[in-house]
């Protein structure tokens, strides 16, 4: 079902591809993002990211392919739902002469919103009011990244295209950055495409992850399916470690050396009754000085899925 149809996707692409003479940067993407999704778009420098968001945003032209934005096809120079959409793409730019405000005022202009109080929101929104009347040329790189920010949010958008958008922001400025992304997707129904290297934050505030590489989308991944694909083993460190590991081997349990970690064991029935194992070893004379279960987060698949992809490529 199209998106035309059902009403309830923000973004869909089919093949979408683009070459750069002999070099393929997007390479047969299809993308299928629902309305309220907070969908975190992934890869390493260089697999295609930001060109692919071009092409949603219509300034690149794809090779192949086609875009739909809230329904609506794309094409570089002609018409689209950019009433509907708000980017910040690259780095957040403002007219330095200009101060927050009237950068604000500029754009709110541009966009036709017709309440001038928009501006004034939009910086509260944002913590801008200490730097209102300051010109953009002298921000910050936190602040004008909120500037950007301010503008992409100013028209009251359905979809949010997002290029980095943590880029130059504290601790403190990124988890206002997360908090204001969820509550507008939970309030408001607002669809977020956010690229990111900030992988732990990601995994936050994501709904849903897609992982590019080498222009190729590898893998879509919900919380559920990030659960399920994600390693899990068992870590276990006794003071006689030969002991342990040789009580465990008797009882069937596949062990291995873990380094400072201690020993590792993966089995399924360890890893779902752990303490069925430290019975075991408290039994045999030689306790657990250390057990729990590490999952491999975000950032370790990403670089593991990764990883196996280039191995595949290069065999």
């Amino acid at each position: 079902m199209t998106a035309q149809a059902d009403g309830l996707v923000a973004i869909e692409t089919g093949d979408l591809t683009k070459r750069y003479g002999d070099l393929t940067a997007v390479d047969g993407v299809g993308l299928h993002v629902g309305r309220g999704e907070i969908y975190g778009f992934l890869g390493l420098n260089g697999a295609g990211k930001s060109t692919t968001i071009r092409m949603l945003l219509g300034m690149a032209r794809p090779t192949r392919g086609w875009v739909r934005l809230l329904g609506a096809p794309v094409s570089t120079g002609g018409k689209g739902p950019w009433a509907r959409v708000g980017y910040l793409v690259d780095a957040a730019r403002a007219y330095p002469d200009l101060s927050v405000h009237d950068n604000l005022e500029l754009a709110r202009r541009l966009h036709r919103v017709p309440d001038p109080a928009t501006v004034d929101r939009a910086i509260e929104l944002l913590a801008l009011g200490p730097y209102r009347h300051r010109p953009a040329g002298v921000l910050s790189a936190g602040n004008l990244q909120r500037l950007g920010l301010a503008k992409a949010l100013l028209h009251g958008p359905d979809l949010l295209v997002l290029d980095e958008p943590a880029n130059g922001l504290d601790p403190a400025g990124i988890v206002e950055l997360r908090e204001l992304l969820v509550g507008l997707a939970r309030s408001r129904g607002v669809t977020v495409f956010v690229s990111s290297h900030i992988l732990a934050e990601v995994a936050r505030l994501a709904t849903r992850i897609g992982i590019i590489d080498h222009g190729r989308l590898l893998t879509e991944l919900d919380a559920e399916t990030l659960q399920r694909r994600s390693r899990r083993r068992l870590l276990v460190d006794a003071r006689d470690r030969a002991t342990a590991r040789a009580a465990l081997e008797a009882r069937g349990f596949v062990v291995r050396d873990g380094g400072d970690a201690g020993l590792e064991v993966a089995d399924d029935l360890a890893l779902d009754r752990p303490d069925d194992v430290a019975a075991l070893l408290a039994a045999a004379g030689t306790p657990p000085t250390e057990l729990h279960v590490w999952q491999e987060d975000l950032e370790a698949l990403f670089l593991r899925l990764v990883s196996e992809h280039q191995r595949t490529e290069a065999a």
